[in-house]
């Protein structure tokens, strides 16, 4: 998988993050815990889940959010989710 898609998912998720969870992008750091950044409580998870369907067409499970805690960890996840979707 090249960088520059790699790049481009990570932009789209900053964006649609910013605009979903009404954070400045800037504070969206790879090293930014998801949580506390977004300020997210148990409902917007679910508003996170429906965002990320919506933008990447694929079924997010809860169990997998499991693991997430900063923002790289969301990147990788949602790569590595697209990548397979292409693969499949």
């Amino acid at each position: 998988m090249c960088m520059k898609q790699n790049e481009e998912i990570i932009e789209k998720i900053n964006h649609f993050l910013s605009e979903e969870f009404e954070v400045d992008e800037a504070v969206i750091t790879p090293g930014g815990n998801v949580r506390e950044v977004l300020e997210l409580d148990s409902l917007d998870y679910i508003d996170l889940v429906v965002v990320v369907e919506s933008n990447f067409s694929f079924k997010v499970k809860p169990e997998d959010f499991a693991g997430i805690t900063t923002f790289s960890d969301f990147y990788n996840y949602v790569i590595s989710r697209v990548n397979s979707k292409e693969l499949a």
